[in-house]
């Protein structure tokens, strides 16, 4: 008999590997993405001082307006967009990139894509 997969213990599993070897520090916080269904959300944390320093989603009012009738991935590159500006005028450049248990792939890949065209070095 086959066990049950459970996508949310499998990622968080994986995101628990991950966490193993990347952390964020003030010089180099961590980008931390978070994705549901329907939203994408991403922060910035120094993990030392277990800060949000900057963050961005899909349910931000000001990003709100920006993607309204856009598809997913449209959508996520905008938010990279958003969080990489929101970081860089708090004098944040380069940060370590946290996929949060998710393949490197869709809406994953295409905020991490608009962040570093924004000037996010990771």
């Amino acid at each position: 008999m086959k066990p049950e997969v459970n996508r949310e213990k499998a990622r968080a599993r994986r995101h628990t590997h991950i966490r193993q070897h990347v952390a964020g520090t003030p010089e180099r916080p961590r980008l931390n993405v978070f994705r549901s269904l329907s939203h994408i959300y991403v922060q910035v944390i120094d993990d030392s001082a277990g800060v949000t320093l900057a963050s961005a989603s899909t349910v931000d009012r000001d990003v709100r307006d920006q993607i309204a009738g856009l598809k997913k991935s449209e959508q996520a590159r905008v938010v990279g967009k958003v969080v990489a500006e929101r970081a860089l005028s708090k004098g944040i450049v380069k940060v370590v990139f946290d996929r949060g248990g998710y393949k490197y792939h869709g809406r994953v890949k295409a905020l991490a894509e608009a962040a570093r065209e924004a000037g996010l070095d990771f």
